[in-house]
């Protein structure tokens, strides 16, 4: 029975999630494959290189780079989240991606974007680091309006959680059987419809597709949230969430707030480890 690990999105939201799954990795669970989309993907891809601590480590460490994330990373880069520098450099130079245990570890990777052109999902599964899977994160990472769109061998793609937030129905599709679903809203939250739709309905002019995608995505994501309850019900999923806000959104420069949201994660892990290690036993 294969095992599976689904990330949320949700920016800086996704500190969260990384203090549940270092807490995994700690306690030696392992999963047969992990999905992440949008900040889930950026943090996700740790659980497979074994790098606990990491994702806490960096963003406290930039948290006032304006190289990582700042309205002048937006104004000369185009990605509030600097393109170049925090998809890039960050893993390449300054805080290392261990590739190496990435690509021993038999663990699948798995990533959500959303193809621009046609509103749909876009998924793509990294067994091994490739030249390409760097651009595959930032595209699923890239939140509308405040990131360019990323061309990837033809295709325009952006953030996966317009297409696919919680893409558990996905890994039971790829023969995920039992999943753990992270995700970084209370239970009791309910998306609303899209606030601001004449500004960005005008922003987004040349991407009607996308802009229908995107008004929608409330109805999808409810729908999600409707179906995991379900899953839940069957015995196969659990799912880990924040018993309230978080004190970060998608982007924070309060470490303190960073650190909060963390330890959140960590503090619920911990609690239900043996609740998460009764249900993942074979």
């Amino acid at each position: 029975m294969k095992k599976g690990l689904v990330l949320e999105g949700g920016g800086l939201r996704g500190l969260f999630s990384a203090g549940i799954t270092d807490v995994l990795m700690e306690a030696g669970i392992t999963f047969d494959g992990v999905v992440g989309v949008s900040s889930g993907a950026c943090f996700g891809c740790n659980y497979k290189s074994r790098q606990p601590g990491r994702v806490l480590r960096y963003n406290l460490r930039y948290a006032h780079d304006p190289r990582y994330c700042s309205l002048w990373s937006l104004l000369t880069t185009g990605g509030i989240f600097g393109p170049r520098f925090a998809y890039y450099d960050l893993p390449l130079r300054h805080d290392l991606f261990d590739i190496d245990t990435f690509n021993r570890h038999p663990m699948e990777f798995h990533l959500v974007a959303t193809d621009v052109d046609t509103g749909e999902a876009v998924y793509r599964r990294f067994d091994h680091y490739t030249d390409d899977m760097l651009q595959w994160i930032l595209a699923s990472s890239s939140m509308p309006i405040v990131s360019r769109i990323v061309t990837i061998h033809g295709q325009h793609l952006l953030d996966g959680g317009i297409a696919d937030s919680i893409p558990l129905h996905y890994f039971q599709e790829q023969g995920f059987e039992r999943n753990l679903v992270v995700l970084t809203q209370p239970a009791d939250y309910w998306k609303q419809p899209l606030r601001y739709r004449p500004l960005i309905r005008y922003l987004l002019r040349r991407h009607p597709v996308f802009m229908a995608a995107w008004e929608r995505r409330h109805e999808m994501y409810n729908a999600q949230l409707s179906y995991i309850a379900e899953q839940q019900k069957a015995g196969n999923t659990f799912v880990l969430c924040p018993e309230r806000t978080l004190p970060v959104g998608r982007v924070s420069h309060s470490r303190s707030n960073m650190r909060a949201a963390y330890n959140l994660g960590r503090e619920l892990a911990t609690s239900e480890l043996p609740r998460i290690q009764a249900f993942l036993k074979p």
